[in-house]
């Protein structure tokens, strides 16, 4: 193995991988994995095994590619059947987990007032000392999931992460969610935990030059793969990104949800999810555009195109600080994301509720309220951030949706008029049952389920956050077009589009008003002096 001295190529992406499935926020908690384990990834196999030409016949329509379709060849059924009985046997207890959950709400929904006490002795025993039940105030019980005993119980397994490493030579990757990977995809298959300090040193790498081989020693790759470990790196030094040190706040648009804000004193980095860097005709910031230090990434909430963990695990060794939202802790749906990142090697992470202000060098952050794209659910770990720096107010509003739109009016009387404003506007999102089904233990009726969809702001609620907040400038983010978030998002829009034509409705408006307004795609800068 190479001990020289060398750089990580800019196109090395790394796959977060959980019992061998892309790992996203509710495999991250033990809470939640669990349920996902069992109704998606456990029936998704089943299917496959039984036709998989059903699968493959499938994903032949482009429309179905997001779908529930194990993206395989036929000839590999034989090796998903394989994972299929190793899940069963090895993530044994996850199955009871979930069976467990399922007999806790049947045993939580008769009551309707009276002690809740009795109950504890029926609890389901594998989830004993693991549960508070209560009621609500209209006397609705259920229980609540103690997240930190946990993460400290046989449900956190580190054990089924994995990571693997490849190159990319261009955007398109295949729908990622729906299709396991199989152990003969990759040679770089490492079985570390996500927290492992052997892929700090290795994406450290990219900007300061280490010994592959002591990094393959620290991440234990087999000698099998040393060949194709060592064709990860190079002696080419990497471009560089000096700190901004300009006056005003510089503004870089990374892609989707994904801009850098930095001032001389400090830079902001939000949800990151970021292009890798090769030979393209769609010029576009990657890692290399990033400072060598970020100060503060902040998360608007966990859907996978904001948390990210194939990003964030690459940028781990130089953030600073990480803020998400701050959860309620009282449903299965709302997991913490300070103690899902934590727990998974990010050392500062900090939480931020609703109105809280937290002061960074010449300026601050503070959360706002985010209304909608949750489903109705009781999810309290999603915020907007009204970042103040160099005198400019910048409102980072994710997919809010102003379905009251008087909040924004309450916000106004509190914090002012704004100069920016960055909206996503994902007008039409998927059904509940897309983002929540396998946390369901009864399914909604379809009828309930189209109704109650991950919906941002359209046009005319998206006006309304401008009628009240005032902004100057005005930016439609958060789309999903980028060609580097198809394995993700599977979005690719025409012009009768609803996304697109009601944010092409919202910009006309703004730009009648005298608002600058325009939807970035792919890169932009901007210097607000």
């Amino acid at each position: 193995m190479l001990d020289r001295p060398m750089y990580l190529k800019p196109n090395v992406a790394i796959e977060p991988l959980y019992n061998q499935w892309y790992a996203w926020w509710y495999l991250l908690s033990p809470a939640t994995a669990p349920l996902f384990v069992t109704n998606l990834h456990q029936k998704l196999m089943q299917s496959f095994v039984a036709n998989p030409d059903v699968h493959v016949a499938a994903l032949k329509n482009p429309m179905l590619m997001g779908g529930p379709f194990i993206n395989h060849p036929a000839a590999k059924a034989s090796r998903v059947k394989e994972l299929l009985e190793r899940t069963q046997k090895e993530q044994a207890n996850m199955l009871a987990y979930t069976k467990a959950v399922a007999e806790l709400e049947q045993l939580m929904a008769p009551n309707n007032g009276g002690s809740l006490e009795g109950l504890y002795a029926k609890v389901p025993d594998i989830l004993r000392g693991y549960v508070e039940l209560t009621y609500d105030l209209s006397n609705r019980a259920s229980a609540r999931y103690i997240e930190p005993l946990l993460y400290r119980s046989p449900f956190h397994k580190e054990s089924s992460q994995s990571v693997t490493l490849m190159q990319v030579d261009g955007d398109w990757r295949p729908y990622i969610f729906s299709t396991p990977r199989l152990e003969e995809d990759t040679p770089l298959w490492l079985r570390v935990p996500y927290k492992h300090e052997g892929l700090d040193a290795l994406f450290r790498m990219r900007h300061t030059p280490g010994s592959p081989g002591q990094v393959a020693e620290m991440l234990g790759v087999p000698a099998s793969a040393a060949d194709a470990f060592a064709a990860l790196f190079t002696d080419v030094e990497p471009r560089r990104t000096e700190r901004y040190t300009g006056e005003g706040v510089r503004v870089r648009y990374f892609g989707h949800a994904c801009v850098l804000l930095e001032t001389k004193d400090v830079s902001i980095l939000t949800d990151p999810v970021i292009s890798y860097e090769f030979p393209t005709d769609l010029p576009r910031f990657t890692h290399s555009d990033l400072p060598e230090r970020i100060d503060y990434v902040v998360l608007t909430h966990g859907h996978a195109d904001h948390l990210m963990m194939e990003t964030l695990i690459q940028l781990r060794h130089r953030v600073g600080c990480i803020i998400v939202p701050r959860n309620n802790g009282n449903s299965l749906a709302d997991p913490s994301l300070r103690l899902m990142l934590h727990h998974n090697g990010f050392k500062n992470v900090v939480e931020i509720d609703d109105l809280q202000e937290i002061p960074v060098p010449g300026g601050s952050i503070t959360g706002l309220p985010f209304l909608g794209e949750h489903s109705d659910l009781a999810i309290q770990a999603k915020t907007a951030h009204l970042v103040r720096l160099g005198g400019k107010s910048m409102l980072m509003a994710a997919d809010s949706n102003a379905i009251e739109p008087r909040m924004y009016q309450h916000l106004r009387d509190i914090v002012g008029t704004i100069d920016v404003l960055f909206l996503g506007m994902e007008c039409e999102g998927g059904p509940m049952s897309w983002m929540y089904g396998p946390l369901l233990c009864n399914p909604l009726p379809r009828k309930m389920d189209q109704a109650r969809r991950l919906n941002g702001s359209d046009s005319a609620r998206a006006i309304e956050i401008t009628n009240y907040l005032s902004p100057k400038e005005v930016y439609v983010y958060a789309m999903g077009q980028e060609p580097w978030l198809r394995h993700v998002m599977i979005l690719v829009y025409d012009d009768k589009a609803p996304q697109i034509v009601e944010s092409n409705k919202f910009l006309e408006h703004c730009r009648t008003k005298g608002i600058q307004a325009e939807r970035p795609y792919v890169k932009m800068e901007r210097i607000l002096a």
